[in-house]
């Protein structure tokens, strides 16, 4: 009996063993804020940032430690732009550009702790797919810039920490753009912008 006991206990504990060894998966819908700035690498335009949305779905697979996590969102993000900087004369302008995104995530990170409760770390690529486009700038601009085309698609990476409360995932992250989004070959500009998310994670 006392082996039988024994063999049983040895079996519980590799199974437990086992199964703390498994890929975690986790899948959830997330919503936040993000404030963003449309910048231009030359210095000639005056930008301000604005405030804007995402919302969507996320996924994070992972074991002992590290983690995978590929998102889909829909948000808003874009810039103010209020003067031109021509070198020796500053001309009164202005313009607007508001992008809708289908953005792509994928991002490796660590945690510490357990899954209901941890801290943890992120960075990766991100991949945006603009959906809607709307932009106001006023004639000087237009002719001094002409930024008013953009591209359909541009690259990113994301950096940042979150923390997870049971079911809650929150994430503060910063984006900074890789390409550049502007068709002018003239003027670089690239997308940046800090987010904050809450999920709730279903599975």
């Amino acid at each position: 009996m006392k082996k039988i006991i024994l063999v049983s206990c040895m079996m519980l504990t590799a199974s437990i063993s086992a199964i703390a060894q498994l890929p975690a998966f986790t899948f959830g819908i997330k919503g936040g804020v993000n404030y963003s700035k449309l910048k231009t690498k030359d210095d000639l335009t005056d930008e301000n940032s604005i405030a804007g949305y995402q919302v969507g779905v996320f996924t994070r697979v992972g074991g002992l430690g590290l983690y995978l996590q590929p998102e889909l969102y829909l948000g808003s993000k874009g810039s103010d732009f209020v003067k031109i900087n021509t070198g020796t004369s500053t001309v009164a302008a202005s313009g607007k550009v508001r992008f809708t995104t289908l953005d792509v995530p994928v991002l490796i990170g660590t945690k510490i702790g357990p899954s209901k409760l941890n801290l943890r770390f992120m960075t990766g690529p991100v991949i945006s797919f603009v959906v809607n486009e709307k932009t106001t700038f006023d004639a000087a601009y237009q002719n001094v810039t002409g930024f008013n085309n953009y591209k359909k698609q541009n690259w990113a990476y994301q950096a940042g920490t979150g923390v997870d409360l049971g079911n809650l995932s929150v994430d503060l992250r910063y984006e900074a753009g890789l390409s550049n989004i502007s068709m002018s070959s003239e003027y670089n500009q690239k997308q940046n912008l800090f987010h904050l998310s809450l999920g709730f994670k279903l599975l």
